[in-house]
């Protein structure tokens, strides 16, 4: 087997002095959907940044591919074709909607063109000259994520996307996702939705305390959903 797209050993992360990540431990091969599940406050959120270098400290190992990245700072591993979709969403308020497309630096070869993106995303098409702000929950959501398909990244961190919106923008994120790993994509995504997830991914890592406490594949999820639900307190 090829090495990871992306490996986490024994990392620990800080905030301060507030110890968050105890340990964390998995790999995301390319091409793969990969999950972390768990309730709010398990450091599934503070993993996607500890990647990026976001938190105040951090150590263990980090690679993107061969790339050992716990030393470097954020731009330099942005720039191994990282891409991240927070859940803030950071849609900026006094450009229109096809201005926030165009902004994002490149980070890799590839990036999506608008016509791609629009094909995608046919609401954005519609909306691409409104205020980023004014476009609804869901709207700015795919532009967020649009977005960072414009800059060339192929290791994709998503963090909630489903989060408050329609079921039927859910499901179109979902088409979406599907799309994109028929495409090579690697996506690791942070979800609270196990319904949204479990459609989607290979396999999950369920997280309690900062570290992963279960492995479950995706093809064992239907036969251990008590297990999951009773983990995650559904």
């Amino acid at each position: 087997m090829k090495a990871p797209h992306l490996s986490l050993k024994d990392v620990h992360a800080y905030y301060g002095e507030s110890h968050i990540l105890h340990g964390m431990s998995f790999d995301v091969h390319e091409g793969e959907c990969v999950a972390l599940l768990g309730r709010n406050g398990a450091g599934r959120t503070t993993t996607l940044r500890a990647i990026l270098g976001l938190v105040d400290k951090r150590r263990g190992s980090i690679k993107i591919g061969q790339t050992e990245t716990i030393g470097l700072p954020t731009h330099r591993i942005a720039r191994l074709g990282v891409g991240f979709c927070p859940e803030e969403r950071a849609i900026y308020s006094s450009l229109s909607c096809e201005e926030n497309l165009l902004l994002p630096p490149q980070v890799g070869p590839g990036g999506m063109s608008l016509e791609e993106i629009y094909q995608l995303f046919p609401n954005l098409a519609e909306r691409r000259h409104s205020r980023g702000t004014s476009l609804s929950g869901g709207e700015q959501q795919m532009l967020a994520l649009a977005r960072i398909l414009r800059t060339g990244a192929r290791l994709l961190l998503l963090d909630e996307i489903s989060e408050g919106l329609a079921p039927v923008i859910v499901d179109r994120l979902a088409e979406v996702i599907v799309q994109l790993r028929g495409r090579g994509y690697t996506i690791l995504l942070v979800e609270q939705n196990f319904n949204f997830a479990a459609d989607l991914v290979d396999r999950m890592y369920l997280i309690e305390h900062g570290e992963v406490i279960r492995h479950i594949a995706g093809s064992e999820l239907q036969t251990r959903y008590e297990e999951i639900e009773k983990l995650l307190g559904i």
